[in-house]
């Protein structure tokens, strides 16, 4: 393996998906008192979801939940309930370029602006017989870090 041009930094997000992102708020909303710093809806990707906050600044880490636009369609974002986990990286280009040839399989859509406005892509849940690497039933999204994040998560040498 080739050395790695590029650092995992932390936990950018976790998402959560179900039927109905109201009742998914009751408790992440209401009873646990996370706040809702906005919303994001987008017919392509089949979703509507909030978006949480825990904590601020480089160590805030989003809580997303997501409900479909429409059920029967896909992505069927609640049919797998912990929808995805978002990483902080520290070159998004570098690391989808070096993983590609690693074998790690990405969905389709390739690196995008994501809800909450920074670029995106992800890791496809199931590996194939081209891309044999997955995340073995878990789609991973890779978030590229904003400067602030990297100087707050990148490790001191």
């Amino acid at each position: 393996m080739t050395t790695r041009p590029f650092r995992i930094l932390g936990l950018q997000q976790i998402a959560i998906g179900g039927l109905d992102k109201g009742r998914l708020a009751r408790l992440w909303v209401d009873t646990l008192g996370v706040p809702v710093t906005g919303n994001y809806r987008s017919e392509r990707e089949n979703v509507d979801e909030d978006i949480l906050a825990l904590g601020v600044g480089p160590h805030k880490v989003e809580v997303d939940l997501m409900q479909p636009l429409d059920p029967s369609k896909r992505p069927a974002i609640h049919e797998t309930p912990l929808n995805h986990v978002g990483l902080w990286v520290d070159d998004l280009p570098k690391a989808v370029e070096w993983l590609s040839a690693q074998g790690v399989r990405f969905a389709p859509g390739g690196i995008r602006r994501g809800g909450a406005g920074y670029d995106i892509c992800f890791i496809h849940p199931r590996g194939n017989e081209g891309s044999p690497i997955g995340g073995e039933g878990v789609l991973i999204e890779l978030v590229q870090a904003p400067p602030e994040v990297v100087d707050a998560l990148a490790p001191r040498a």
